[in-house]
């Protein structure tokens, strides 16, 4: 049976290359798969219907009873490919001074709950149990404060939260679907942290078993032990019970297959015909120049050096076209004669181009003509022949996109698949709708009928629109496989790219 995960060029070579860019690294490597720790397919249906929440495991227990090891060895036994692992670790408050010297001399407690921000955990975790990008707060146990970086989280179908007071916060036991309890022998944690603390945290033997006496074990007894009772399941012996983490395994597997969204390619094609053409969408008007532009790179028999020289004069048209829409305000500028001209200039902070790879690459280089200094941005999208499902594979967005506004690019959309998760993926990373511009060379009707009943404040921008979509979901007359006419390639026979994402 083939893999339903696609590996990593690291492990098996890609017959073609879609970018210069780099995959995301996985999480976890296992003998059967790689698993990844973004992807999920943030998803909108037919009929505009939302993707389920993310299914969230809490794992709760005393320091070192090895909620670590027993996370790691659900999500391999689960095997499922978009999995997150979320550590309370990463929580701790941020220590004022006087906090600082108390670590320091182990007289700080960090197993009380007030050791822990759980405004910023609830919030973080409600985000990414709802599909949103997140960043998660590095903490250096050896300086005991957060680093300047932190960690973006992006997509999962199973969460899997640890840490000692996992249970100690009301708002917090609201998001987890599954509550598991590691119940490890005390000696056992002891020796476990003393460990740890002088191997990787840079601690003495005599600090260690200090506070522990001081903290670690006081806290457990009042703060983690009492909460077993809310717990759903109860580890004994952590990571070596493995009849409790195959029952946690098969109840997680029947969770996710009641809360899978299946996604019906036919239907979303065939779920809008005869409807007219939303007020969304923009058509560039067909003079005379762009029909013949179409009629050259249309034509089967136009070269390559053809086909790229009239698809990037179109490209140029559209992107100045799309300009046109963005809100302008107001701007009195001196000219050189030391008069007052009323102009226009961007309402708004700036631009960002954001391409779906790879085709929607060949648009980036009109739109940096027409744009000065703009940033850009990529996302590649795939589609498991197993499973019919399309799967985010790569994501590259600049920092603070969510005050841009957005200029989504793809050469052509037939169904619309590509373009819906793309645009689902920029509201994930907090991207306002209204701010999206889809734009396209072609589009079918489908494909507009479909971004725009899903998304309907997303302005749709396109040079021409076809009426129809073969069996086989490519666009009727339409324009071929552009990224194959367009780069010089033939797809072999174990790929297949449509015009609206790569395929495998």
């Amino acid at each position: 049976m083939r893999d339903r995960c696609p590996l990593t060029p690291s492990l098996s070579p890609r017959k073609r290359t879609t970018s210069q860019s780099k995959t995301e690294p996985p999480l976890l490597r296992t003998n059967k798969r790689t698993i990844y720790t973004a992807g999920r397919p943030p998803w909108y249906n037919v009929t505009g219907t939302t993707f389920k929440e993310a299914f969230v495991i809490g794992l709760c227990g005393g320091s070192a009873s090895g909620k670590t090891t027993v996370a790691n060895k659900i999500i391999e036994a689960l095997d499922v490919p978009w999995v997150v692992l979320l550590s309370m670790d990463s929580f701790y408050k941020v220590l004022s001074k006087e906090e600082q010297e108390l670590a320091a001399r182990n007289e700080y407690n960090f197993d009380h709950p007030d050791a822990f921000d759980f405004e910023l955990l609830v919030t973080v975790l409600r985000k990414l149990k709802k599909g949103k990008s997140i960043k998660v707060p590095v903490y250096d146990f050896t300086s005991h404060s957060r680093r300047k970086e932190w960690k973006t989280v992006y997509g999962a179908n199973v969460v899997i939260f640890e840490g000692i007071l996992a249970f100690a916060n009301k708002e917090l036991l609201k998001l987890l679907d599954m509550k598991v309890f590691v119940d490890t022998d005390s000696d056992i944690r002891l020796v476990r942290r003393l460990k740890r603390d002088i191997t990787n945290r840079g601690r003495d033997i005599a600090g260690v078993i200090k506070q522990y006496n001081k903290f670690v074990k006081p806290a457990f007894e009042q703060y983690i032990e009492p909460t077993v009772q809310v717990a759903d399941i109860v580890v004994p012996r952590g990571g070596e019970n493995f009849v409790a983490l195959d029952l946690i395994v098969q109840h997680v597997h029947s969770q996710l297959e009641k809360r899978k969204l299946r996604w019906d390619i036919s239907a979303l094609a065939s779920a809008h015909q005869g409807q007219p053409l939303p007020k969304t969408l923009s058509v560039m008007e067909s003079t005379p120049q762009v029909r013949g532009m179409h009629t050259i790179i249309r034509n089967k028999e136009t070269s390559r050096d053809e086909f790229i020289f009239y698809s990037k004069r179109l490209m140029r048209l559209l992107i100045e076209h799309a300009l046109s829409f963005l809100p302008l305000k107001p701007v009195s500028v001196e000219t050189p004669q030391e008069t007052v001209y009323e102009g226009k200039r961007l309402s708004g902070k700036r631009i960002t181009g954001v391409s779906i790879l790879r085709a929607g690459e060949t648009m980036e280089q009109a739109l940096m003509a027409v744009c000065k200094d703009i940033r850009l941005g990529k996302i590649l999208i795939q589609t498991n022949h197993d499973t019919g499902e399309p799967e985010l594979h790569y994501l590259r967005l600049p920092k603070d996109i969510s005050e841009d506004y957005v200029i989504l690019m793809d050469s052509t959309v037939s169904t619309g698949a590509a373009a819906l998760m793309a645009v689902r993926v920029l509201l994930d990373h907090d991207v306002q709708e209204d701010k999206i511009f889809l734009l396209s060379l072609l589009m079918a009707e489908t494909g507009v009928h479909s971004v725009a009943y899903a998304f309907p404040n997303v302005r749709i921008i396109t040079t021409a629109v076809d009426k129809k979509v073969n069996d086989e979901f490519h666009i009727i007359p339409g324009i071929g496989n552009f990224g194959d006419r367009y780069f010089g390639t033939d797809a072999p026979s174990d790929w297949y790219e449509s015009d609206e994402g790569m395929d495998y």
